[in-house]
């Protein structure tokens, strides 16, 4: 099958291309031939692309980013789609006055609806009954990149400082701003740890909000944009990976910290808790005080911190993602 993959025109170190390419890969192993389209709100690129690849099948990851031009090039094109649904389009767009009914009329024309997380297709099959004949559960697959990245050296971190890292674009959804101001009431009475961020920078204003405030604290620093082949390089050398998003789908740095073996400490969201089991590889927070206590029982209980850090080599297997997403495309194989 010749299979389309759109993917919303963003930073490539974000988590929808670091997931398209990854498909782009799983379904070329199986025999498919695979192109992606970077693809802006404009129809035009994406009516371009879909003119010259022709393919049997689009893949729209993000229902609104990709949907909304997909509406417009179907007309003239009308390709059969599967939707990839991220968290963004489930805790907000399908609720927003402007996106929500923009997403039903791609929900209606698509032959498929895919959820990578499992809390949110258990939701949406038994708040969406007219859906569940057309939605599927695709399970996660992450593939670690071997590239090198001495995130200590090159950010002047001592070996013996505890560190964070927060991978994340820097735009509100991810609350990295946010999550500079919890650790404010952690750093007043203590100073053995430092918080590290990495990640494109995708909302200007936010973005200048972000860097100003670290910029004012000395045990912060951004790192920039960690390419995706050496984020497991920079994860080895941090002691917790954190997660302060308000929503996620399900997070492809927290799927890599799993199978490494890095400890988690995330919001209570369900596109983190679909991954993390608090207490298992782990810790999961709600309030600001929760956040704070559990900072603390990680710096403080090395016991804990080693629980919490084993890793699970042979979770979220790449072939099993491919195996039944090629299983998916096939259903709209044409004859």
């Amino acid at each position: 099958m010749r299979i389309l993959i759109a993917i919303p025109s963003q930073d490539r170190a974000t988590g929808n291309w670091v997931t398209g390419r990854r498909f782009q890969r799983g379904l070329e192993g199986h025999g498919h031939v695979v192109a992606l389209c970077d693809c802006p709100l404009d129809p035009s690129v994406l009516e371009v692309t879909v003119a010259a690849f022709v393919p049997d099948l689009v893949v729209l990851l993000h229902a609104y980013r990709t949907g909304r031009p997909w509406l417009e090039v179907s007309r003239r094109h009308p390709q059969p789609c599967m939707v990839v649904l991220t968290g963004t389009d489930v805790h907000h767009g399908m609720a927003d006055p402007d996106q929500g009914p923009l997403i039903e009329q791609v929900l209606r024309q698509a032959g498929a609806v895919v959820s990578q997380n499992p809390l949110t297709s258990e939701t949406l099959r038994r708040e969406r009954p007219d859906l569940a004949p057309r939605l599927h559960y695709l399970p996660p697959g992450i593939e670690l990149g071997a590239d090198p990245y001495a995130l200590r050296q090159l950010h002047a971190i001592p070996a013996d400082r505890f560190l964070f890292l927060c991978p994340a674009s820097v735009r509100p959804v991810k609350g990295v701003l946010e999550l500079i101001h919890r650790f404010d009431s952690l750093a007043r009475r203590r100073n053995d740890f430092h918080l590290a961020c990495c990640g494109p920078i995708l909302d200007d204003d936010y973005g200048r909000g972000f860097l100003a405030a670290v910029a004012e604290r000395p045990w912060a620093c951004y790192l920039g944009v960690v390419p995706a082949e050496a984020m497991p390089a920079a994860m080895r050398q941090a002691e917790v990976i954190v997660n302060n998003s308000v929503s996620e789908g399900l997070p492809n740095a927290l799927l890599e910290a799993v199978v490494l073996g890095r400890a988690v400490l995330a919001r209570d969201i369900p596109g983190n808790a679909a991954i993390i089991k608090s207490g298992i590889n782990g810790l999961l927070y709600s309030a600001a005080g929760e956040f704070e206590h559990a900072a603390g029982r990680l710096l403080d209980d090395p016991e804990l911190l080693a629980s919490l850090s084993i890793p699970s080599p042979h979770s979220y297997a790449p072939q099993n993602e491919a195996l039944e997403l090629d299983r998916l495309c096939r259903l709209f194989k044409p004859f």
